[in-house]
């Protein structure tokens, strides 16, 4: 069982994931584009594209993520396990027809509560799922879902958490691989924003560090789930 995994920054790698999906039996083929590796054509048995400071339409500054919206487009048309997260998620909204757009209640941080909508209860990744924090990071929103996407998570201020489109691909705004180590390198790359803008990233990463067993408890079942549909389980 091999995932390929988009990865658009050092810093925003797999996470807990890593660890989860090995755990699956699950090998994961980690393509880095921005050190000049190549997006491919078609994914493996699965596919994760991961999270990035990059806006969703930046292809001048970012320029794999025509080839990204490309792999994901075909990766969901083919009925390829798909899960996409924040930047990710964008990329797979633009790629089947939403939109993306900056965020109108800016910059969304730290341990949120995300909420299972009534489809996640026969979702195959969802399903279970109880009302359950999420780390955020994004200032982007999906405004528009694809044609036919499912709803399956909201949130405040930013309604469009999660969603199934086809059988088998999945975005979420929100980050579950994220790690409280991870988190804590990303607020201390930005401190001085987060500062600006009203932010106290000690408060941050200690809630964070304290939603620690409940983020292990809702999003470890959500990647082994995705690890089964991906073996064909």
């Amino acid at each position: 069982m091999r995932i390929t995994v988009i990865e658009h920054e050092a810093g925003a790698g797999l996470g807990f994931f890593a660890g989860w999906l090995a755990d699956s039996g699950a090998t994961c083929e980690v393509i880095r584009p921005y050190l000049g590796e190549t997006v491919p054509g078609r994914a493996a048995d699965g596919l994760i594209v991961l999270g990035g400071e990059a806006a969703a339409w930046e292809d001048e500054q970012y320029p794999w993520l025509p080839a990204t919206r490309d792999l994901i487009r075909a990766s969901v048309e083919e009925g390829v396990p798909t899960l996409g997260i924040c930047l990710g998620a964008q990329l797979m909204t633009l790629a089947c027809g939403g939109a993306v757009e900056r965020g109108g209640h800016g910059l969304e941080v730290g341990a949120t509560e995300i909420v299972p909508l009534p489809a996640a209860e026969t979702d195959p990744l969802f399903a279970g799922l109880d009302p359950a924090p999420a780390v955020q990071y994004h200032r982007d929103a999906m405004t528009e879902l694809p044609p036919d996407a499912v709803p399956l998570a909201t949130g405040d201020p930013y309604p469009n958490q999660a969603y199934r489109l086809g059988e088998r691909a999945w975005a979420v705004q929100f980050h579950p691989e994220a790690t409280p180590d991870i988190f804590a390198d990303w607020t201390a790359g930005s401190a001085d924003h987060l500062s600006d803008l009203g932010h106290s990233v000690d408060d941050l990463n200690t809630r964070v560090k304290e939603a620690e067993e409940r983020l292990v408890g809702a999003w470890r079942p959500l990647a082994r789930a995705f690890a089964r549909v991906v073996s064909g389980g």
